[in-house]
């Protein structure tokens, strides 16, 4: 396992992390406890020392899994979840007041849930599950943040980005009020490279990447017939014509390079990794055969600049959210 520097807080984080959305249980089609807990002591086994996590997943399953794993492992193993908007909207709207989505009394009760889920004492990255730049300076949020840290129940701070916008967090970063940002980023969404990343290079701020896989549309393995549960929430993201739309660019992407279908979340995984203002990329993991494959990335062995160049040329400008 390789490691990288999470910005500016001094951590050391594997630069495979651990997305613990699917372990929740809740929009993925349902996850066994027993195969969550072995895929998270495999992961760690290898090397992994970053896991993301959020209230929300599961309404708390996913943190009380990560918590006991993560309590009875020696190694240092950090923990970063998510508080989730108390509006419920995902992801946040622009015109509503931060005191409407994330008041103070609101952020510091859903951190000591999280604690409590996880069995620790102090969560090592808190973040925002919803963000808008709009209430850069606005509010008591960072009132609460702060008495947070000075209490010791939290590390450093940062914000989820809303969903494929990637510059709706320039004016936060400007004020060196957080410390991470988590970004989609992935061979179809390349657009935090246009103005985030330069920004998160000049303030040292740590980037997250999360969907490298593009909910598994660059697997490979979707393709027009690929049916799903009706409660995975991917039956939705991959509804119409989009399974048949993501099929055609897979096989497309894998032709250009010249490599086997079956090699393509391989390559899009190096294609995150190669960009070197990402501190982690966090694909969510359920088993012990996701975890190795993905851990196995991290080899010290880069993506070469021909096949980086080439990815370029499959940028995909679209939202499958909505």
């Amino acid at each position: 396992m390789e490691y990288r520097a999470l910005g500016r807080t001094g951590l050391e984080v594997s630069e495979i992390g651990f997305g613990a959305w699917g372990i929740g249980g809740s929009q993925w089609g349902g996850a066994e406890d027993a195969e969550s807990v072995q895929a998270l002591e495999r992961a760690i086994d290898l090397g992994l020392n970053f896991i993301d996590t959020a209230l929300a997943y599961g309404s708390g399953r996913s943190e009380r899994l990560v918590g006991q794993v993560v309590r009875r492992r020696p190694e240092t193993v950090y923990v970063a979840t998510k508080v989730p908007p108390k509006n419920g909207i995902w992801p946040a709207a622009a015109g509503v007041p931060v005191e409407e989505v994330f008041p103070a009394a609101h952020v510091r009760h859903c951190a000591e849930r999280s604690l409590s889920n996880l069995g620790l004492e102090t969560i090592d990255l808190l973040q925002l599950h919803v963000w808008q730049d709009e209430w850069v300076r606005t509010g008591d949020l960072l009132a609460a943040v702060d008495e947070l840290r000075t209490a010791g129940k939290i590390r450093f701070f940062g914000i989820s980005i809303n969903d494929h916008q990637p510059a709706n967090a320039l004016r936060l970063i400007e004020t060196d009020a957080v410390d991470t940002v988590q970004v989609i980023y992935n061979v179809f969404d390349q657009s935090p490279e246009d103005e985030l990343f330069p920004a998160c290079r000049e303030r040292g701020v740590g980037v997250v990447a999360r969907v490298p896989l593009d909910e598994g549309g660059l697997t490979g393995r979707i393709g027009p017939d690929t049916e799903f549960g009706d409660d995975d929430f991917r039956a939705y993201y991959f509804r119409g014509e989009r399974r048949r739309e993501v099929h055609e660019r897979a096989v497309a992407i894998a032709s250009d390079l010249d490599i086997a279908i079956e090699q393509l979340a391989e390559t899009a995984l190096r294609f995150v990794l190669s960009e070197p203002t990402v501190s982690t990329v966090i694909p969510g993991m359920r088993s012990i055969r996701n975890v190795e494959r993905n851990v196995a990335v991290s080899d010290g062995r880069g993506l070469p600049d021909a096949k980086r160049e080439a990815l370029h040329a499959h940028r995909w400008v679209r939202n499958f959210y909505r």
